[in-house]
């Protein structure tokens, strides 16, 4: 299911540089996933109130992306970023990427928190949940 951008708790801005291109004269396929990532850092690392627990940090487990059309210079994209699910050290976002209110991208990305020193799945706090239960994405 499409989502418009409004159907996302979150929305960034991010601009199209001239280098974002490549030979076809549209934005390469792998700046999509930077895009992404611009909509994932503004929830998971807003320094004001830090979500990783101490000790703790987020990792990518799985990136599923699907492209729906051509991103083009000059211009802007707004990202759409809300939380699907909650697991005990995980949670997945789902985002879309749109270009002049167009969706040219969907994805799907599981994050987990893990320690930092053992590396293993560390499960979220209490803090953290509460939070992210107010990210849910709408089905509108």
């Amino acid at each position: 299911m499409e989502r418009r951008p409004r159907g996302f708790p979150r929305q960034s801005t991010d601009k199209v540089r001239y280098a974002d291109t490549d030979r076809q004269g549209h934005v390469n396929n792998a700046v999509f996933a930077t895009f992404l990532e611009t909509g994932r850092v503004e929830i998971l690392y807003d320094p004001e109130r830090p979500l990783a627990a101490d000790g703790a940090e987020f990792v990518i487990a799985r990136l599923s992306l699907g492209f729906c059309g051509e991103i083009r210079w000059p211009g802007s994209v707004t990202v759409g970023t809300g939380v699907r699910s909650i697991g005990s050290s995980s949670l997945t976002l789902s985002q879309a990427v749109y270009q002049d209110g167009r969706c040219v991208a969907h994805a799907e990305t599981v994050i987990v928190q893990v320690d930092t020193v053992s590396r293993r799945a560390r499960p979220l706090t209490t803090a953290a949940r509460t939070r992210f239960e107010g990210l849910r994405v709408s089905d509108t």
